[in-house]
């Protein structure tokens, strides 16, 4: 069941962040664009790669108004514990959420049950807590985080401009569509 267009459901989790222990729900989710990265686990081998590439585009994406969450079902200790021992996860500024009871993980569809590990999803949630944009992947298959900055650029054009649309490869600037019955079969 797809989850796009959906609310993010409530949750309260303990997180990581700037050498502190904080608590974040899902109203954290609210009032600014956000993006929630979930991954299997901490001490692997494509996550610390995939987080520290998320690290790299986190000053644009502060720029962009959005905060970014990075989940995984481990402990905020153990975060903490990979942020002092990991020269890549070091470097991260962003929340690390711990989700050790699975039901965040859950609640975005993204638990593997087998496993107990979340799968590797990506969400893009709007300021009304809404998800605009989903991106799993399998568990052997990193994400580029460049990619998102083109599709939140291109969500929140789509929420500021009502009745246009960004078609594939839109970039800032670029032409977008008035979906009308005169563009049926000419595109």
């Amino acid at each position: 069941m797809s989850l796009i267009g959906k609310e993010v459901k409530p949750f309260t989790a303990s997180a990581y962040h700037n050498g502190e222990f904080i608590q974040v729900t899902e109203e954290n989710l609210k009032g600014k664009w956000s993006v929630v990265c979930f991954y299997p686990a901490d001490f692997t081998f494509v996550c610390p790669t995939e987080l520290e590439d998320l690290q790299n585009q986190y000053t644009t994406l502060k720029e962009l108004g959005v905060e970014v969450y990075s989940v995984s079902t481990d402990t905020h200790f153990t975060h903490k514990a990979w942020h002092d021992h990991s020269e890549a996860i070091g470097k991260i500024e962003y929340i690390m959420i711990g989700d050790p009871s699975q039901k965040i993980s859950r609640n975005f569809d993204v638990l593997n049950e087998e496993e107990g590990l979340a799968d590797r999803g990506t969400f893009i949630i709007d300021p009304d807590g809404i998800v605009q944009a989903v991106e799993v992947n399998a568990d052997g298959i990193g994400r580029d985080a460049s990619t998102l900055v083109n599709k939140i650029k291109a969500a929140q054009y789509v929420r500021n401009n009502p009745g246009e649309v960004c078609p594939a490869k839109w970039q800032e600037g670029s032409a977008t569509l008035k979906p009308s019955l005169d563009l049926v079969g000419k595109i």
